[in-house]
């Protein structure tokens, strides 16, 4: 009578055990987050974005470029809510190269048309700088980096409604967090960090970016700064700054996708009552056809 529920058990502990395997190799799943953009009717937050930039711009900028982004952005309709004055002046704070009538490189300084210059001339020396690799790009990385989320969240994922595509955010947020002392028996190679969310064996060469304190933001009016100056703090709000800069313009997708959506209803409902009317002078119809052709059959 046993045998049963010892099978069962054994059952139990593979399964842990397999799961407990799967961590160590690709790295825990991150905690989802609650995020002001999430769903169909989110919306960045403008305050936010702001801290997210300040936190790019001091700690992030020194390694990871950001090429799809252009100051301009900085100014447009769903994004941090600059002033075009503010991108004016940020923009000038850079220099970018061009070349001269004579086809000789020099410097000037920045305009809001320009993309955010990088913080090494090629690849090639950004490599060199970091060991090898160069640093990801910073503008798409809030897509490129994702997770799956197994049964039976990806369906609900999915679906219009409940639909969930922040994964990206969730892991750059969990992975800035992830730090920490390894586990015992887990090997750290010399050069590298444990962080029990990268996928990659959790050992990543990138040293842990943020901490407490590092990053001074904005006072209010009580002389308090704005948001806690904390890494998790920090982590969420360039989080959400690396959402923006991969999708700048994603507020006016949604709001053209629930304007289509709308029109749709309205239209089907237009099309129901042009309908009946043309349908009412014959007293209805049947299977799709006539009351007076139907008959016949």
């Amino acid at each position: 009578m046993m045998r049963y529920p010892s099978l069962i058990a054994v059952g139990l502990l593979s399964v842990v055990g397999v799961g407990q395997a799967s961590a160590e190799e690709h790295g825990h799943n991150p905690p989802r987050q609650k995020w002001s953009f999430a769903g169909v009717f989110g919306k960045f937050d403008e305050a936010q974005l702001q801290r997210g930039f300040q936190v790019y711009k001091e700690v992030c900028s020194n390694c990871h470029s950001m090429k799809l982004v252009r100051f301009r952005n900085l100014a447009e309709e769903g994004g941090p809510g600059f002033s075009k004055e503010q991108v004016k002046a940020l923009a000038e704070t850079y220099q970018v190269k061009e070349e001269n009538d004579k086809g000789e490189v020099v410097d000037r300084p920045g305009r809001a048309a320009d993309g955010f210059p990088p913080m090494y001339p090629n690849e090639k020396a950004a490599a060199a700088a970091h060991g090898g690799k160069a640093p990801p790009d910073f503008s798409v990385l809030a897509k490129a980096r994702t997770y799956e989320r197994g049964f039976p969240a990806f369906v609900f994922d999915a679906l219009p409604l409940t639909g969930y595509s922040e994964q990206g955010v969730d892991y750059i947020h969990a992975l800035l967090n992830g730090y920490g002392d390894a586990p015992e028996g887990k090997e750290v190679p010399d050069g590298t960090y444990y962080n029990k969310y990268y996928p990659q064996g959790q050992v990543i060469a990138m040293p842990p970016p943020l901490s407490d304190g590092a990053v001074t933001y904005p006072k209010n009016d009580k002389g308090e700064p704005v948001a806690p100056e904390t890494t998790d703090q920090y982590a969420k709000d360039v989080a959400a700054f690396m959402a923006w800069a991969a999708e700048p313009h994603m507020m006016a997708r949604k709001a053209l996708g629930f304007q289509v959506i709308l029109f749709l209803i309205l239209l089907s409902g237009l099309l129901y009552y042009v309908k009946k009317q043309i349908w009412k002078p014959l007293g209805g119809e049947v299977h799709g056809l006539q009351p007076e052709l139907h008959k016949t059959f």
